[in-house]
């Protein structure tokens, strides 16, 4: 099994904060992305694949004001408190990201063996101008992350991914690194999927991306959120 980095999260109090962080931040504006009903939430993307991160793009999402989801708790903590209070006190962040796996349910098994429940798979879909973008992924009931974010949600993309879709954006992902006080255990959850490209070290808990863009390279962090 091998899995990749499929894309960034980045929590936003609002989509339009988020996507004025994002210019200001990157140097260029998100492009569209889509609502998810299931959720209550809504997204802009922007493509930031390279060689090495072949399929990789930034997701920008916030709820979706006025849309209650269809379950009991968002993805990616966006029901927590804490993440919340402090996205809208410090501004967008980045939270978590997702990995690309060929096959969910023995993903998802792996993970379980590793000793992690990452939840259940569910099925979603969306519409956009080329087409039904559908997609499998594993939420928790809870919805929580896990491990302040740097255990990967799995994904399994249906016959189109949404990278293929999205213009070339003068972002790329030079590199995504963990750390995390608990390294060893993280490190074998990642090697059960086969993950490549993403480094695991002790230390405080952290995702660290770096992207070359047109205002230098930049380094985003969750330090922990």
């Amino acid at each position: 099994m091998t899995a990749r980095v499929d894309h960034l999260v980045v929590a936003a109090a609002s989509l339009d904060e988020g996507a004025a962080w994002c210019e200001a931040t990157l140097g260029v504006a998100p492009g569209p992305g889509g609502e998810h009903p299931l959720m209550g939430t809504h997204n802009r993307l922007l493509r930031i694949a390279t060689v090495d991160y072949p399929r990789a793009y930034f997701e920008i999402i916030a709820v979706h004001p006025g849309k209650q989801p269809q379950r009991a708790h968002r993805w990616f903590d966006l029901d927590d408190e804490s993440l919340r209070d402090s996205v809208k006190r410090d501004g967008p962040r980045l939270i978590h990201f997702v990995a690309n796996v060929p096959q969910l349910p023995q993903a998802l098994q792996a993970f379980g063996q590793a000793g992690f429940e990452r939840g259940e798979v569910v099925r979603a879909s969306r519409m956009t101008p080329r087409g039904l973008l559908e997609w499998q992924i594993t939420v928790r009931d809870d919805g929580q992350r896990l491990c302040q974010g740097l255990l990967p949600t799995l994904i399994e993309w249906g016959e189109a991914h949404p990278a293929a879709g999205m213009p070339e954006s003068r972002v790329t992902l030079h590199s995504l690194g963990v750390s995390h006080p608990d390294a060893a255990r993280l490190r074998a959850a990642y090697a059960a999927i086969g993950l490549e490209g993403v480094p695991v070290h002790d230390g405080p808990p952290n995702l660290c991306a770096a992207l070359d863009t047109p205002r230098g390279r930049i380094k985003l962090e969750s330090k922990g959120l």
